[in-house]
């Protein structure tokens, strides 16, 4: 079965014109609507590529997909599941696999900023397998900050990254940006993730589940704040956020990558957290390639930012234009975007 085929089955003239072939450099194609004369507006079809649907990136997507369709004259944006960051940055160059499933090639993805910069590099997940022309990556913007939430149950004897030794412990799904940063983060308290933890690999919205039903002691989670998944498990189970603010993870895990930072979630954010917590935090951000059209990229750019309000999700008051470059590291904005951030001072 193939994830992200419905426009492409939708529209055989965008498949003959390889719309899909970004590999290739070559930019989406336009087509005409059904029964267009040549005088109606051409329609580019785009494909977004998200997260799991038990998190944050698959809803959010899906709603700024719909602004951008809604206000982009001749867009249309579909979104699909996916295994997130890791796996969404390969999806650029092509298509993939997931857990028996293929993934078509993308248009455009969320990822983490630090994923990104990663693939660029070639390093960490992409260190054995690297992509084909990372240098072709191009962010767009950043969409909500991204922040590492490790739950335990309220009552637990668990205080720190270190007690996890030996316990039953959720690091999300393979290739994911919460599994890159879950194993980092037990790197730096010397605990090796396949041997010192019994490391389970659920999306978020099951690692909360196998919380709250006592199956497992601790799950890693990047999401946002508040997360929905948090936020219904502690409605029947009290839960603590694990702090992050450590020496153990400021001389390890930020002294190597500075697209980490330290934010606070207030107490009272979820049932049981009644006290601050400082942990870590990065970018959900926007990318593509330089194929895609300057033009197109302007006014998804411009679109997203400029109709951050009619956003509904949570994060939706996050989406925010003064942080829209925050922590791009080396990877270079795409010439659409940077355009738009000139004219609005940001550059």
């Amino acid at each position: 079965m193939s994830v992200g085929r419905r426009t492409m089955r939708a529209s055989a003239a965008i498949a003959l014109a390889g719309v899909v072939g970004l590999s290739a450099c070559a930019a989406p194609e336009d087509t005409e609507g059904p029964g267009s004369g040549g005088g109606e507006e051409e329609t580019t079809f785009l494909q977004l590529a998200t997260g799991s649907t038990g998190g944050t990136y698959y809803p959010l997507g899906g709603e700024i997909a719909q602004i951008w369709g809604d206000n982009i004259e001749g867009i249309q944006v579909d979104t699909f599941a996916t295994g997130a960051s890791v796996q969404n940055m390969r999806v650029l160059e092509g298509a993939v696999e997931n857990e028996g499933e293929s993934i078509d090639q993308s248009e455009l993805v969320m990822a983490i900023n630090g994923v990104a910069n990663q693939a660029l590099a070639g390093e960490g997940p992409f260190a054995d397998e690297p992509l084909a022309n990372p240098g072709d990556i191009r962010a767009l913007g950043n969409i909500y900050p991204e922040v590492m939430q490790v739950v335990v149950s309220a009552d637990s004897d668990i205080e720190s990254i270190a007690d996890l030794e030996g316990m039953n412990v959720e690091i999300g799904p393979p290739g994911s940006g919460t599994e890159v940063a879950a194993r980092a983060i037990l790197e730096s308290y010397g605990l090796d993730p396949d041997e010192d933890i019994n490391a389970f690999d659920s999306t978020f919205g099951d690692a909360a589940t196998a919380l709250g039903d006592g199956q497992v002691d601790a799950a890693f989670g990047i999401l946002s704040v508040p997360a929905a998944g948090i936020v219904e498990v502690s409605a029947s189970n009290d839960v603590r956020l694990l702090p992050l603010d450590t020496e153990e993870i400021e001389s390890g895990l930020m002294a190597d990558d500075p697209s980490y930072s330290i934010l606070e979630i207030p107490g009272g954010t979820y049932n049981g957290q009644d006290e601050p917590v400082n942990t870590l935090t990065q970018w959900a951000t926007l990318y593509t390639t330089s194929a895609l059209d300057e033009d197109t990229a302007y006014e998804l750019v411009r679109v997203m930012y400029e109709n951050a309000g009619d956003i509904g999700h949570d994060v939706g008051s996050q989406v925010l234009l003064e942080t829209a470059i925050d922590g791009l590291g080396d990877v270079e904005l795409h010439p659409g975007a940077q355009r738009y951030y000139e004219e609005q001072g940001i550059l």
